[in-house]
């Protein structure tokens, strides 16, 4: 219990409940039962128990971190289209709905367990300034197979540094590491809160 309660542990929940559940009409009914308000307030209670639950079997700091722009991805372009816009401005939408409960999710979890060091990663705003890293940030690196993963019959691109995606929904190496780099150190106060993760290394 010693050892785990020194360990640094990440929490990433959220992004397939939406790409693959909610926005998926044609095989599931969630979008039909709950709005995306109700959606969010769902997965965020489901959320903390399972995060009360780590806490229970010895995780004190928890990096908790949001969800990107599903709306970006290849994907969610290839499925919906955008209507003008440069991503599925629906499905950004619904994600930040519920970014925005995981600060009071953070702070009501310090405050209610004795020795947490909850933190909130803000990979979506991360996520949104990183691509301007890549020449090529709405298509593939390889070509796809019929599931959206890559075709494993065929090559993929020479050059991944210039992809942020690898596959239809996956960043590329080069892509995680840079939301890796602003997560364990910030550029923006607003990448974390309420400390980056070498701070939370430190507590």
């Amino acid at each position: 219990m010693n050892l785990l309660n020194k360990c640094i542990y990440t929490a990433d929940m959220g992004n397939n409940d939406y790409t693959m559940n909610y926005f998926l009409h044609q095989l599931y009914n969630t979008s039909r039962q709950f709005n995306v308000h109700q959606y969010a307030t769902v997965l965020i209670q489901q959320y903390s128990q399972q995060l009360k639950s780590l806490y229970d079997l010895g995780a004190r700091k928890v990096a908790v971190v949001g969800l990107v722009q599903s709306g970006c991805s290849p994907n969610a372009l290839a499925t919906y289209g955008t209507n003008g816009s440069s991503c599925v401005e629906m499905i950004n939408n619904a994600v930040q709905i519920f970014n925005r409960k995981l600060i009071p999710l953070v702070t009501k979890l310090n405050a209610n367990l004795p020795g947490a060091k909850f933190t909130y990663i803000n990979f979506y705003q991360i996520d949104a300034e990183s691509t301007q890293a890549f020449r090529y940030t709405r298509v593939a690196c390889c070509n796809l197979s019929s599931i959206g993963l890559c075709d494993p019959s065929t090559i993929p691109c020479p050059d991944r540094t210039q992809y942020a995606y690898y596959d239809s929904a996956h960043p590329t190496e080069a892509r995680a590491l840079i939301l890796g780099g602003r997560a364990y150190r910030v550029q923006s106060l607003t990448d974390a809160f309420p400390v980056d993760i070498s701070l939370l290394a430190q507590l």
